[in-house]
């Protein structure tokens, strides 16, 4: 072959090399372009949310008619701590708030109950209280609110201090508790809302007016926008499958109604406040999104320098569960209602700031027993009993035993408050008092134990339940001797439901991560209420709250 045509064919061989070369590197440069993805070095705005009275099951039991924006999102993209728990007693609203943003227990950050006995001021004294301040976009005293009865700090504290209070931390809830206790001390603002019109308060703790914007939302009057709607199911009734069959004798009713069935019509009447009754229905939890979206806007949370904090409580469920019980086609209606708001907030916040720019979690303040009819209808043990019964018990053994006197203080949080006075001018130990007390209680059928506060290192109950009680007893604030009703028992009325115990149906909650860093999958290693803080703290590279006692959940993080 020519020399020459041998040298052309070697160099075009050569050039169709070299481009197949730079085509392959462009490939791969274009497909690892592709790949990699930048995360920003931190989220521009947390949001806390905090579903009142969800249990954990509650994620599974309607999934069917979730929606594919909202619960199953934040499982699907997001993070779940399947075995996820409350370690303290009594669960409750306001000391589930404290400890998920606390990192803490009752015994460490003070708050045992949604109230408890003063024995200084001889008084309940409510969680959130405050004479010192003033309602803020209200004349009721509503708004006398302020965290002052939290010992400790918040993570949402936490991450001010840490930006040198650049940030803002805003509140939201219908409950004062709710807004309150998570916001912390540091907080820009907390709101909640005032059923005598509809308004959404604060108070002088945080500021000394309402912002035009507030001002602007509470002028559109949308509660009682949503009371004319009247609340039917969202579905038809027939496709309630989860639930029992409407109008059960152990449901209650809603202020002014005769049956606690749909639809539940929301009519004015003499002596109801319809604005009050909202909070009982799903649109208390419409409102509070529709609040909550109005305060990223207005506030322009996540648009600054820092890392903003906004906490979100829903407060219906509770509400709702109280009222009809967790075996309600109402319960029902308003998770799938619920999670219709919550698909809405996150595609919001796609638009608004991005999925990688914010930073979300979900837990519950706590569960909820299921109601005692329903149980003895299927043939199950549980029951409710008269609190007032339980304290003439212990009034009527100390008697029996000592004499005429005043005894017993208070009984708040199914503890017993000595009056110590009493027991020094009888010359009666504490040890005396207890052995009277406990061996009327136990003769109780209801009864499962009772415990000296003050003696645990001789208290005859699991071990796992000495821990509970340990966690919620607080030296200054609790009372005397605790007792413990049976599973499935409380104190209380005979429709609807409650909680408040050890059991598992009031400590095992939802746990859901979403967002910036949260990797996709799930844990059923055992997770404590009080490790969420600690996570957060972590994951912003901030101190932890300075009463935290939980731990990092390091599974999370991608």
């Amino acid at each position: 072959m020519n020399k020459k045509l041998i040298t052309l064919l070697a160099g075009l061989c050569a050039v169709v090399s070299d481009l197949s070369a730079q085509t392959s590197i462009k490939s791969t440069s274009k497909a690892t372009t592709a790949v990699v993805k930048t995360v920003p070095s931190k989220p521009k705005l947390v949001i806390g949310i905090v579903v009142d009275q969800m249990r954990y099951d509650y994620l599974y039991r309607y999934s069917n008619k979730y929606t594919a924006g909202g619960f199953k999102r934040l499982m699907g993209e997001g993070f779940n701590c399947r075995n996820h728990h409350y370690d303290y007693v009594p669960t409750v609203t306001a000391a589930g708030h404290a400890a998920i943003f606390t990192g803490s227990v009752p015994a460490v950050d003070g708050i045992i109950g949604n109230e408890w006995f003063d024995s200084k001021s001889g008084r309940t004294v409510y969680c959130v209280e405050d004479s010192t301040v003033k309602t803020v976009g209200a004349s009721t005293s509503a708004g006398l609110m302020s965290p002052k009865n939290l010992l400790v700090s918040t993570i949402t504290d936490q991450v001010k201090i840490a930006q040198n209070h650049q940030s803002k931390t805003i509140g939201i809830a219908l409950k004062d508790r709710g807004a309150i206790l998570p916001a912390g001390h540091t907080a820009n603002a907390a709101y909640w809302f005032d059923s005598k019109d509809g308004f959404w308060i604060s108070s002088s703790f945080y500021m000394n007016e309402l912002p035009n914007w507030v001002k602007e939302f509470n002028a559109q009057k949308n509660p009682q926008k949503y009371v004319a709607k009247g609340w039917n199911t969202l579905l038809p009734i027939e496709q309630y499958t989860e639930s029992t069959p409407d109008d059960q004798p152990f449901e209650g009713k809603l202020s002014g109604e005769q049956k606690p069935v749909f639809p539940h019509e929301l009519a004015a009447q003499a002596g109801v406040n319809l604005l009050e009754v909202i909070r009982s229905t799903p649109y208390g939890n419409s409102l509070t999104k529709d609040f909550a979206v109005s305060a990223i806007q207005n506030e322009q949370l996540g648009k600054g320098a820092s890392t903003d904090f906004l906490t979100v409580s829903f407060s219906s469920t509770d509400y709702v569960g109280h009222a009809f019980g967790p075996n309600s086609i109402e319960a029902e209606d308003t998770y799938i209602r619920l999670d219709r708001e919550i698909a809405s907030l996150l595609s919001f916040l796609d638009t608004y700031l991005g999925k990688d720019n914010i930073l979300v979690f979900l837990s519950a303040d706590h569960g909820v027993a299921d109601v005692p009819g329903y149980w003895q209808s299927k043939k199950l043990p549980a029951g409710t009993t008269d609190g007032l019964a339980i304290t003439n018990t212990v009034k009527d053994a100390l008697k029996a035993s000592f004499g005429e006197g005043d005894y017993v203080r208070a009984d708040e949080n199914n503890q017993i408050y000595l009056n110590h006075e009493t027991l020094k001018t009888r010359n009666i130990s504490r040890s005396q008092a207890f052995e009277a007390i406990k061996t009327a209680l136990l003769k109780r059928p209801e009864v499962a134990n009772v415990i000296d506060l003050q003696n645990l290192a001789n208290a005859t109950v699991p071990e796992y339940q000495i821990g509970y009680i340990k966690n919620g007893y607080n030296i200054k604030r609790s009372g005397d001797i605790l007792y413990f009703l049976n599973p499935g028992w409380f104190t209380g009325r005979k429709t609807g439901t409650t909680h408040g115990s050890v059991y598992r149906y009031d400590t095992h909650i939802p746990l859901l991560w979403y967002g910036w860093k949260i990797k996709h999958g799930e844990t059923s290693k055992r997770t404590n209420i009080s490790d969420i803080a600690p996570t957060v703290a972590d994951l912003l590279d901030v101190l932890e709250p300075n009463g935290t006692v939980g731990n990092i959940i390091t599974d999370v993080v991608k």
